[in-house]
């Protein structure tokens, strides 16, 4: 153990650490040092003799893997390090297959399919299976594949459904091509070594130490993968996680793996890691008060060496546009106050939707930002549909925003249809729209497809009519010609989840509710918002990932990051917990997102909800979150918008005041 100090640990992570041999559940609280307590019992064990070769990892992402490794060659010496295995469960299947899945009918050097390999395939499919009257689009049966092959059925439960007979073609399909999708790699592993026990000993005989992190993340395939992979009586498991965290029940992940671990892995020896190092006694006062609320789970208690800190505080605000005005001038304020850098700044939401008007803001006041886990508001693809539809209103010959709508939502105008239009265009030097429109070219097409343009035309210049008019409701008009198309009904049925469909259709809706914002305050109609919104995506291009600046980034992405100064917005009742939770009987997942949450805090916690909120497309009156009341207690406030707005200017607030007017009039 070369570079590795033993006594650097507190001591629950040295107990965790140094535990020999049987089962042991590690509970780490968020910011509790949970890689570097698994990196480190890797070293002691080596210390002890253990073969490092004998030693594996397993992580959820391949970033993760690389950290831990990263970390264990600073502790012990390079080349033990590079035996010991640390390795996605994925990542891990492969190597299993590769070496014995001609048990299963496969050739051992199997292609993997990729997303756009998959997608493909199940088009295919589709055209096969469905008689004429049929349909499912392809994006749904993907999904249903990918849950019915993640809940271990190997094929649909109902034999005579479509969807179930586009499973079974697609698993012919792809094991006529000797491939594999990314699921299968962990059913068919899981299976490999259920069904054939000297494949499963093979891989026993290599494992000493298994060590699991983010258990809490786990479905019931990965957890049986996890039996059959310990070793030993009892068998030398390890597995990391946080229930208070599991946060992705909607994609699978079953929390019930770490609260009932002793009914798999029996008399574990159980550690909890409750020292945070991340933040202040305040932010995690609150935490701690709010995750005592969910009846299911391990008890944890994190607490900070750190007296005091900044207390939390919760702000009521008028609505969404005060909400975003206020966050952004908060942070202006408080980064000139302390001159800090920006990048020490997050705003973490519930819905990808929220960012348009942060972004919006954050733009007016030229501060530099980043989007993690999600694109900028005007770079989704159901935004890009609603400004194609825009702007062919605007300007009809715009062939490539006309290619993007004809078929969106598909109105009976086929692909080869449209080709023959565009070959008709450039033969008769003109627009896609005016060839659309000539006779000439609808006597080439069958009557169905003839009928199918007419009725797209008609509409379109119809409401191009209404749009011109001098005062017309442009936005109005807009979510009407949506609607009547049935825009949104085919969006949803294009998404994988519940979540994505009414992430999306908020995404619509707010567009709408911009356009119409923007008709409140300039007469340059639907040309004005276009140019303005034109600008706006110019600025963005430059702008990676991975750019400086303030993050905004939702709850689900922010998970297992930490910013010093962090508002927390939107936190109304039916947003979080939201809705739906409540029906489904998911308000505790709820209630450990908001405290996900609340702990990427280190310093200061700003949490804002709004007594009014457009949703879908109208305002609506709103009410605090029920998990405001949970947290409260010892260091957190409370004040309203009007409060703050009407204290008194400080002097360092004048004269930035007064600094900002030179600015201005010097141009």
């Amino acid at each position: 153990m070369s570079k590795f100090r033993f006594f650097d640990l507190n001591p629950e992570q040295q107990d965790a650490a140094s535990h020999e041999h049987g089962p042991l559940l590690i509970l780490a609280g968020a910011g509790t040092g949970k890689t570097r307590t698994i990196t480190a019992r890797i070293a002691w064990l080596i210390s002890q003799g253990v073969d490092p070769a004998k030693i594996m990892a397993v992580t959820f992402t391949n970033k993760a893997a690389r950290e831990m490794k990263d970390r264990i060659a600073g502790m012990v010496d390079p080349d033990q390090a590079k035996a010991v295995t640390a390795s996605t469960f994925h990542a891990l299947c492969v190597r299993i297959l590769r070496g014995d899945a001609n048990r299963l009918g496969y050739k051992n050097n199997f292609s993997i399919f990729d997303e756009g390999d998959q997608t493909g395939l199940i088009k295919k499919v589709i055209t096969r299976v469905c008689a004429k009257d049929e349909k499912i689009d392809h994006n749904l049966a993907k999904s249903l594949i990918s849950k019915a092959k993640n809940s271990g059925l190997n094929a649909s439960t109902d034999e005579n459904s479509l969807a179930g007979a586009v499973y079974r073609r697609y698993q012919e399909e792809l094991h006529s091509l000797n491939a594999m999708d990314f699921d299968d790699l962990l059913v068919q592993a899981v299976k490999l070594m259920e069904e054939h026990p000297e494949v499963r000993d093979k891989w026993r005989a290599r494992i000493e130490q298994l060590m699991v992190d983010e258990f809490q993340d786990t479905n019931g395939l990965q957890l049986r993968m996890v039996g059959l992979l310990a070793s030993g009586d009892p068998p030398n498991v390890c597995v990391v996680g946080d229930d208070d965290q599991s946060i992705y029940g909607w994609r699978g992940a079953d929390v019930s793996n770490i609260l009932e671990f002793e009914r798999h892995f029996p008399n574990p020896k159980v550690i909890r890691l409750e020292q945070n190092y991340r933040s202040t006694n305040a932010i995690l006062g609150a935490a701690n008060r709010l995750i005592r609320n969910n009846p299911r789970r391990r008890g944890k208690n994190l607490w900070s060496p750190q007296q005091g800190g900044e207390p939390v505080r919760i702000i009521a605000v008028p609505d969404d546009r005060k909400e975003a005005e206020f966050i952004v001038e908060e942070i202006a304020a408080h980064r000139r106050s302390q001159n800090l850098p920006w990048e020490h700044f997050a705003i973490i939401y519930r819905m990808n939707a929220q960012s348009r008007l942060l972004e919006e803001n954050l733009r007016k006041h030229k501060i530099p930002y980043r989007l993690v886990g999600g694109k900028s508001f005007f770079e989704r693809r159901e935004i890009k549909d609603i400004m194609a539809y825009m702007t062919a209103l605007l300007n009809p010959s715009d062939d490539q925003s006309l290619l993007r709508i004809i078929n969106t939502p598909p109105r009976g105008i086929g692909a080869t249809t449209v080709e023959l239009a565009l070959s008709h265009s450039v033969e008769h030097r003109q627009s896609l729209y005016e060839a659309l429109r000539h006779d000439l070219f609808l006597e080439t097409c069958t009557r169905k497809a003839a009928d199918a343009i007419k009725r797209f035309t008609d509409e379109l210049e119809e409401t191009r009519i209404r749009v011109s008019t001098p005062g017309a409701p442009i936005a109005e008009i807009i979510s009407t010609l949506i609607e009547n198309c049935d825009y949104m009904e085919d969006m949803k049925r294009t998404c994988k989840t519940p979540d994505e469909a009414m992430n999306r259709e908020e995404n619509v809706r707010e567009m709408i509710r911009a356009l119409d914002e923007y008709q409140k305050r300039s007469k340059d109609g639907l040309q004005g918002y276009l140019d303005e919104v034109s600008l706006d995506r110019e600025r963005e291009e430059d702008k990676a990932e991975t750019a400086l600046g303030v993050t905004l980034i939702t709850m689900h992405a922010a998970k297992g990051l930490e910013f010093p100064h962090v508002h927390l917005i939107g936190v109304e009742d039916g947003f979080l917990p939201h809705d739906r939770s409540k029906a489904e009987g998911t308000v505790d997942e709820e209630r450990r997102l908001f405290y996900v949450g609340i702990t990427r805090a280190m310093k200061s916690l700003i949490i804002t909800w709004c007594r009014a909120r457009v949703k879908f497309g109208s305002p609506m009156h709103c009410l605090p979150s029920p998990f405001l009341q949970e947290i409260k207690g010892e260091h957190v406030e409370e004040e309203t918008y009007e409060e703050i707005m009407s204290r008194p200017m400080g002097e360092e607030d004048i004269m930035a005041q007064f600094a900002k007017l030179r600015a201005q009039l010097s141009g």
